[in-house]
């Protein structure tokens, strides 16, 4: 037998509901033929086979999704959705809706760990078909709405049984996951995205096959969240856009479980970033909003300033300035609270050049929707705000790094400064032997189109020619 496509994956949630209905293969292809005929429906032929291979990853056609839904709905006295079932709708497309319980946390943690491992690295960007299947709006929204009110499963009141897990295994979890991170910062996700989803697949072993103390458990499902948001974040960094937000969302899951607010309002942070970064910066801002009401009892200093700085650029993309400045106020006056000492790992990286790196890229965004002084004012601003990032960045991160001399060349070319902007293109190509990372080369080809009106003059042919060879170069 041939190997089954890579593309398939199983549908854990299908799977889920039929067991909450204690339905069988073999009842629930009885009951859809059924339901069929009763429709007037004829001709459908399924089996236990055919069931068999829904739960493998296999679509079924037009109008079993209807009738699946029509019976687990019945049998289980719940309005059921095709997303809650992992089927298509009218739309054709499935949703990221998932049953906040343990059960389905750990299947679907699992299931998206597993099958990210099993594809090999393609060069994916936001412009390619893959970005095009991330779910946005409503679809994307309304699920992790529930994430909000939602608390660790307590149906499930003891552990699986299998090898004993301490407070020892969490903190190791931990440690490797601080490395990861550290690996990420300094070179960017792609070399690193492998062995961190083989991490992630052994820990989510652990959840499911471990036997842990209530203690344990919560911080085992922490740690978990946060080694999957890391995932999420390679992948991202990867160009592996829909692959990012499933292991967000799973990561967001885990987060519940571990009924830890401050590390999935981190996760959701991160899906705003990948959400500006695709085109959405609506969804962006609802993602910091979602992220501010849901931790809102559990926010530290540094969270809060990061959510207003990632708010002030989001309404900065969106053309509103003023909502922008006070957003970056609020940022800036949340800052002088910070107590790194008392901040957790996952906001190390939150320091002050990244603060004002965020904010002067939201002054260049700005630039761009007004004129005059205004336009000069937060050019200015934008520059001084990016330069003083750039020099007080620590050394080893050289993504970030590229990013701010990409930021300070988008600041120049929006003044109109074109010698400066090609200088700063070239020290950010000098870091990429360092870097391997697809955002920084999508924020490239934005520099190269913005470029488009100076390519009469030798620095902006220059510039143009360095950023396409190196874009090219990459694939």
């Amino acid at each position: 037998m041939g190997r089954p496509p890579l593309d398939k994956q199983p549908n854990t949630l299908l799977a889920y509901w039929m067991d909450q209905c204690g339905m069988s293969r073999n009842r629930l292809a009885r009951m859809v033929t059924q339901r069929g005929a009763q429709q007037g429906i004829t001709g459908l032929a399924t089996d236990e086979s055919r069931v068999r291979a829904w739960l493998k990853g296999s679509t079924p056609r037009d109008p079993v999704p209807r009738l699946i839904r029509e019976v687990l709905s019945a049998a289980s006295n719940k309005d059921l959705t095709y997303a809650d079932l992992g089927l298509p709708g009218e739309s054709g497309q499935t949703g990221i809706r998932s049953p906040w319980t343990r059960p389905a946390a750990i299947a679907a943690l699992s299931q998206i760990i597993r099958s990210e491992l099993m594809l090999p690295e393609l060069p994916d960007t936001r412009t390619e078909a893959d970005a095009a299947t991330v779910l946005t709006g409503q679809s994307l929204l309304d699920p992790l709405h529930e994430w909000a009110l939602s608390h660790p499963d307590d149906t499930t009141s003891q552990s699986p049984p299998g090898r004993r897990i301490g407070m020892s295994e969490v903190e190791g979890i931990r440690a490797i996951t601080n490395s990861f991170r550290s690996l990420d910062n300094a070179h960017g996700g792609v070399l690193s995205r492998a062995a961190v989803l083989a991490q992630a697949n052994s820990v989510a072993g652990m959840l499911k096959n471990s036997t842990y103390t209530e203690i344990v458990g919560q911080a085992l499902w922490s740690a978990a969240a946060d080694l999957a948001g890391v995932a999420g974040w390679m992948s991202f960094d990867a160009g592996r856009h829909k692959a990012a937000q499933n292991t967000f969302v799973s990561a967001l899951h885990a987060a519940a479980e571990a009924d830890d607010k401050r590390i999935g309002a981190h996760i959701l942070q991160c899906m705003a970033r990948q959400m500006s970064h695709l085109g959405h910066p609506e969804d962006a801002l609802d993602l910091v909003a979602l992220a501010q009401y849901g931790a809102r009892r559990h926010l530290t200093p540094a969270t809060t300033s990061m959510l207003a700085a990632l708010e002030s650029r989001f309404q900065a993309i969106l053309g509103h300035t003023a909502e922008s400045e006070g957003a970056a106020g609020r940022a800036m006056d949340a800052f002088e609270r910070v107590n790194p000492d008392a901040e957790e790992p996952h906001m190390a990286f939150f320091d002050l050049p990244e603060l004002h790196a965020t904010l002067g890229v939201a002054h260049q965004i700005a630039a761009k929707h007004v004129d005059g002084r205004a336009r000069i004012s937060h050019v200015r601003r934008s520059t001084d705000l990016v330069s003083a990032a750039l020099s007080d960045r620590p050394a080893h991160r050289k993504r970030s790094m590229a990013f701010d001399h990409l930021g300070l060349a988008r600041t120049h070319l929006a003044d109109g400064e074109v010698d400066g902007a090609a200088e700063e293109t070239k020290r950010c190509l000098e870091l990429l032997g360092a870097v391997q990372s697809r955002r920084v080369h999508d924020r490239l080809g934005e520099l190269y189109y913005e470029a488009e009106p100076f390519a009469d003059t030798a620095p902006g042919r220059d510039l143009r020619e360095r950023v396409r060879e190196q874009v090219l170069a990459s694939r």
